[in-house]
């Protein structure tokens, strides 16, 4: 009895061992590989085990949560054709990562002769572009006491990247009492979006400003830009305003004073006097207050 117990436990591991030795297992190396734009990068995917010879692989590539073809029929298809190769057995490499390679790209084999004769295995791309020359706003001049807003934008970098910005050469950091330089301001800055926001300028924060954006794969800064602090003197507007007001004053005067002298011609005299045109039939006609009308002013003379 022992003894047959012993050798129906040996064909069970036996038939165990077959079950796991014709199966299709692979792996990867790196299932979240990156690269830098315009490089290459090698997608890894290593059959492990495998008793098909010649299987069926595959390569799809997932954007957007739709699949569509890259290796087909032992055939580099689709956006990567003339960009990508395979390495023996299953590995893609991909010449000149573009952003657009960005995505999902699934190894699949298929072993026929294999008892678990399928498998795949999912690897996330991301292909790093370097930020170009961000697109900088800096406010050329701001009283004391006012707020200043500095704007910074790039849309070519992937990842999004961060914005830092400097002030003389010396980077202005995220809180201004981290630097004893800064502890004083009054500001607010955000890296995700790029804005720096002064709630109160002071004159201390007046200098050349410039804006770095960066991520993983490099970063790129704007051309520095001068921001200009002054003082409101409010003596100096009011001194103003005083002295308009006394122009204004002396131009009234002077108009009054001219038209007490008679140099600008009253409404009497520039009214026309009535005067009764000459007719031509040798009869001069009179207007009276009176009549309201012509009268003769003499006979006719025959």
């Amino acid at each position: 009895m022992a003894i047959a117990g012993l050798h129906t436990l040996f064909i069970l591991i036996s038939t165990q061992c077959c079950i796991t030795t014709f199966a299709v297992i692979l792996k990867s190396l790196d299932k979240s590989p990156w690269a830098s734009e315009f490089e290459s990068i090698e997608l890894s995917c290593l059959i492990e085990s495998i008793s098909t010879k010649n299987p069926r692989i595959e390569w799809k590539k997932i954007k957007d949560g739709e699949p569509s073809y890259v290796y087909f029929e032992k055939q580099i298809i689709g956006d990567l054709e003339n960009r990508a190769r395979i390495i023996e057995p299953a590995t893609l490499v991909i010449n000149n990562a573009t952003r657009s390679d960005t995505a999902q790209y699934r190894c699949e084999v298929t072993a026929a002769n294999d008892q678990k004769s399928f498998d795949e295995i999912l690897i996330n791309l991301v292909v790093r572009v370097k930020p170009v020359v961000p697109r900088c706003s800096v406010p050329q001049s701001v009283p004391v006491g006012k707020t200043a807003e500095l704007s910074c934008v790039e849309e070519e970098g992937f990842p999004k990247p961060q914005y830092l910005w400097f002030r003389n050469d010396e980077e202005v950091p995220e809180d201004p009492k981290s630097n004893p330089k800064f502890l004083n301001s009054s500001y607010s800055l955000d890296p995700n979006t790029g804005t720096l926001t002064f709630s109160a300028v002071r004159k201390e924060d007046e200098g050349e400003y410039y804006c770095r954006a960066k991520n993983d794969a490099g970063h790129s800064d704007c051309g520095p830009q001068t921001m200009e602090v002054y003082d409101i003197n409010v003596l100096a507007i009011v001194g103003g305003a005083l002295a308009v007001g006394f122009v204004l004053l002396c131009v009234i005067a002077g108009v009054c004073c001219a038209y007490k002298r008679g140099y600008f011609p009253s409404k009497k005299e520039t009214g026309s006097d009535f005067r009764a045109p000459e007719r031509g039939d040798g009869v001069d006609y009179v207007r009276t207050d009176e009549e309201g009308d012509f009268r003769h002013k003499s006979s006719f003379v025959i």
